[in-house]
């Protein structure tokens, strides 16, 4: 039996039902599985059950249709109740399941369980939201880990201008969700990071896994939240600025310098420079960033005179670099001088069982944003991001849900508040490089498109960063799709 359902057992479900027959079944199916029983014939025992110390279940099966005090009733009184709001409760019923089902959930029930009972579905549905619950209570407890953590880390910095803090708060504890040991040691490896505020970090992962928020968690949780945290898109510089982009430039350096910039790293001297797509640097500027990795100064383009700077490296790929060094296109000193803490983040496709608690997360964010009173997903829904492969990782599920969002004027997301493209997938290979290049694809690119332009508010800049392409490509898919006059 899988380890998920080995910790099931124990869990404590009460049964809430009018009829000793339907009680007998369900206590005898539910037994069988491990879980610890407890029984209700009416609706006033079970409250006082609920509310007797030690009672307290993991679940509740309520029956509907029960004398003195239905069963919306019941859910009613458990929901207004701070200390058994959070219970999941099922209902039980024998009446056609479009009827009740709006007053159930709108009572605070979770689900339905029709009679007359089928075996396989109750011990499904059961364990589902037995699994889903337990999840929550571990995002809640981890988060108020990660909050104790921050405090106590200020305590010890000093206090941290306004700014600073919000940021902290912000970068430390929001995106990072996940059970899988993958992500637990990633979580271990930015608490050890923070700490350590002057080593360089690689991270590796596929477009949309998160990289840039690990890279500002590093940042905003160290000794250098109070100076700068500045990213660059390596990838979307032309070459032939990168140097000065990188260590600036003085007047009269090349043709069009008409006066002195300050480059990327004397602007985050005292914090972070975040280097995004470091492999598409060019081997010109790579001999010069060694330099600087080594000697902790720069020198504008067109000046011999050192700068000295107190910059933290954090780089970050979507391509294999170790690849890039075997065929000689990236520097293998470069690439150890960078690669002191590899932080190498999963793509979604690989850790499915968080989708359920990334889902929860990043719903409860866009409804406090909204304040539409959206509480979540059906299980249909929920089976359809289950099954979908993910190719923009994370960043694509948040799009996902927030296109949702939009069209639900429901409490409940369902199959057809989805985009359409997650039920056409088609199979593809899912290579970083490759995906960077194309952007989205299949017959959902428009609705990506025109959902990532809306969360930008038309500034196509923004929107192509979050589709994760260049602007030009942006402007011909728009032409493409006769979105651009």
């Amino acid at each position: 039996m899988p380890e998920s359902e080995v910790s099931l057992k124990g869990a404590r479900v009460l049964l809430v039902d009018d009829q000793p027959a339907n009680l007998e079944v369900l206590c005898e199916l539910l037994e069988a599985e491990g879980y610890e029983i407890s029984l209700a014939p009416r609706g006033e025992i079970a409250l006082k059950i609920v509310g007797e110390a030690g009672g307290r279940p993991d679940l509740i099966l309520l029956d509907v249709m029960m004398p003195e005090m239905d069963g919306y009733e019941v859910c009613r009184r458990l929901k207004a109740d701070p200390g058994t709001r959070d219970i999941p409760v099922l209902f039980i019923t024998a009446r056609d399941l479009t009827e009740g089902v709006l007053e159930g959930f709108c009572a605070g029930g979770l689900d339905y369980i029709t009679k007359p009972f089928r075996d396989q579905e109750v011990l499904v549905r059961v364990q589902t939201h037995l699994r889903l619950s337990r999840m929550a209570r571990e995002l809640a407890a981890r988060n108020q880990e990660l909050e104790r953590e921050i405090a106590q880390r200020q305590k010890l910095k000093g206090r941290l201008s306004m700014i600073s803090r919000r940021e902290a708060e912000r970068w430390g504890l929001e995106g990072f969700v996940g059970q899988s040991p993958t992500i637990q040691k990633i979580f271990k490896d930015i608490r050890l990071l923070q700490e350590s505020a002057g080593i360089s970090v690689l991270i590796a992962g596929e477009s949309g896994t998160g990289k840039e928020l690990i890279a500002r968690a590093i940042h905003f949780g160290s000794a250098r939240a109070e100076g700068p945290f500045v990213p660059v898109n390596c990838a979307a510089i032309p070459r032939e600025l990168v140097e000065s982009a990188f260590f600036g430039h003085v007047k009269g350096a090349f043709t069009g310098a008409d006066r002195l910039r300050v480059g990327r790293f004397e602007a985050a001297n005292r914090g972070s420079l975040f280097l995004d797509e470091i492999g598409d640097i060019p081997p010109s500027v790579q001999v010069k960033l060694l330099r600087v990795v080594q000697e902790k100064e720069i020198e504008r383009v067109g000046s011999h005179n050192p700068i000295a700077t107190d910059v933290r490296l954090i780089s970050a790929t979507n391509r294999e670099l170790k690849d890039l060094v075997d065929r000689g296109i990236f520097r293998e000193d470069l690439f150890y001088r960078l690669n002191v803490i590899p932080i190498l983040i999963p793509p979604l496709r690989e850790r499915k069982d968080d989708i359920p608690l990334l889902t929860e997360a990043v719903i409860t964010k866009i409804r406090l944003r909204s304040q539409k009173n959206i509480q979540g997903l059906s299980p249909e829904a929920m089976d359809q991001l289950m099954n979908y492969l993910w190719p923009g990782n994370i960043r694509e599920l948040i799009n996902v849900l927030e296109y949702a969002f939009v069209v639900c004027k429901e409490k409940w997301i369902r199959s057809e508040h989805l985009p359409g493209y997650l039920t056409h997938e088609r199979p593809r290979k899912h290579h970083g490089e490759k995906q960077k290049a194309e952007g989205p694809r299949g017959p959902g690119e428009l609705e990506k498109i025109l959902l990532a332009l809306e969360q930008a508010q038309g500034k196509k800049a923004e929107a192509a960063r979050r589709l994760g392409l260049s602007r030009v490509t942006l402007w011909k898919k728009m032409k493409k799709y006769n979105l651009v006059a």
